[in-house]
């Protein structure tokens, strides 16, 4: 029997869309929809099945008033839908930097999300979104982009933390057993979602009339609510109950792995992937142990509370990053790496793929995939399939994460480039450009 206040918290779950800000018609209205447009319950699939479709870095709404601007996000968009067309997720997650926030104006920094999410609702599919240091910045608001983003169907990014600190995007969505149709089942699998925020505080500037810098680090409030949620759910159930993590800026134990042993830590065939971002940028880089964010730091280790919640947290097996484009490798960190006080319990840290055409580099665009098993899970095995499927139809780093990955031998990702084919970059304007008065 599960308790009434479990009931009432698993039911945030069920959300009613209002009317979107454009219409559109579902090719699969039923994937995830009911008729009266409240969202069901994530479910496994009948084949035991469970697919995430990670999209990460975005950046959509750079230099607006340049041709190439729009050019980018309309090659963005056709990235999305090229990888939809031949995957089938479950749940796409949005992995931090939806939107460049310092290239918009006030006016209209949301609307961008209409365009991200166009050829998930025509699909039917829904979503859930994590916020990157791009999404909080002067013009641009967090919380307005979730406001944005529940205007559509298939919405199911949340906010359960309160507080200045703690950001925006902090939640966990459960996923049910494919018979469970209601919210009274106990969970199969937990997904959390955190958001590590960064950028700048919205419309805030300092005495000296600078913008106010938000730390980029998930802040021990949100930790401390991770871990006594996932107590709680736990306790209610009697059961440990599997689980993955999104969060956009990774943690500093994937860039002291990727240093261990130097420039080749990350072996092409062990670890798959791409590691031209070399060293990694992760949360609380810059950032003095005092608090100080003026240059004279390297690393404050303000998200050690978060990385000692990770590697003590039951059936967690895997956390998935952005932020660094050039860096597309699992980890399997399971030791403790010199310089750290904290150690791996084998917990994989990964990186997926530059979705967008915003942001720097050209390498090749795509989303990480991960397939998660009930066969499997019930076995208390807690592993997953992944790979990357590229904008090319492609797949790439197609891994186990199993228990000897990290040991197993797969082909080496190669290390291709693409590049906007309609975008005229031989003009670039600086911006944003004030608005001239009429």
């Amino acid at each position: 029997m599960v308790s009434s206040s479990v009931l009432l918290a698993l039911s945030v779950y069920t959300a009613t869309s209002s009317q979107s800000p454009v219409s559109f018609k579902f090719q699969n209205p039923n994937r995830y929809h009911s008729t009266n447009g409240t969202l069901r319950p994530l479910t496994f699939n009948k084949d035991g099945t469970f697919q995430v479709s990670i999209f990460e870095d975005l950046h959509f709404g750079e230099n607006a008033w340049d041709q190439w601007g729009p050019q980018q996000d309309l090659n963005s968009i056709k990235v999305i839908n090229q990888v939809l067309d031949a995957e089938e997720p479950s749940l796409v997650v949005l992995n931090g930097d939806l939107i460049t926030g310092e290239n918009t104006y006030l006016e209209n920094s949301t609307t961008y999300v209409d365009q991200i999410v166009r050829p998930l609702v025509q699909r039917g599919l829904s979503w859930a979104s994590t916020y990157g240091n791009h999404d909080h910045n002067f013009n641009i608001s967090a919380v307005d982009i979730l406001a944005r983003e529940r205007k559509f169907p298939g919405c199911r990014t949340r906010s359960m933390v309160k507080g200045r600190n703690a950001g925006v995007s902090n939640y966990y969505l459960p996923v049910y057993a494919p018979e469970c149709q209601a919210y009274e089942c106990a969970p199969e699998l937990l997904l959390w979602f955190f958001d590590s925020r960064g950028g700048f505080y919205f419309r805030e500037r300092n005495a000296e009339g600078k913008q106010v810098g938000q730390p980029d680090w998930v802040d021990v409030s949100v930790v401390n609510w991770f871990q006594s949620t996932n107590a709680r759910i736990r306790e209610r159930f009697g059961k440990v109950i599997p689980s993955l993590a999104f969060v956009h800026i990774p943690t500093n134990a994937s860039a002291a792995l990727q240093q261990e042993h130097g420039r080749h830590s990350i072996h092409p065939n062990h670890e798959p992937g791409i590691n031209d971002d070399y060293p990694l940028a992760p949360q609380a880089q810059g950032w003095c142990p005092d608090g100080r964010n003026d240059g004279t730091c390297s690393y404050g280790g303000q998200d050690l509370p978060f990385m000692q919640a990770i590697t003590t947290t039951p059936g967690l097996m895997g956390v998935f990053s952005g932020h660094d484009h050039g860096a597309t490798w699992c980890y399997k960190w399971d030791h403790l790496v010199p310089g750290m006080t904290v150690t791996g319990n084998g917990l994989n840290l990964c990186f997926g793929q530059h979705s967008g055409y915003g942001g720097y580099g050209s390498w090749v665009r795509g989303a990480r995939q991960v397939l998660v098993s009930r066969d499997t899970l019930e076995k208390k095995k807690w592993e997953a399939e992944t790979w990357i499927r590229l904008e090319s139809g492609s797949v790439v780093g197609s891994v186990s994460l199993n228990a000897t990955y990290g040991q197993d031998w797969y082909p080496a990702t190669p290390n291709d480039m693409t590049h906007c084919p309609t975008c005229n970059y031989t003009v670039i304007t600086p911006g944003p450009r004030k608005r001239k008065l009429t």
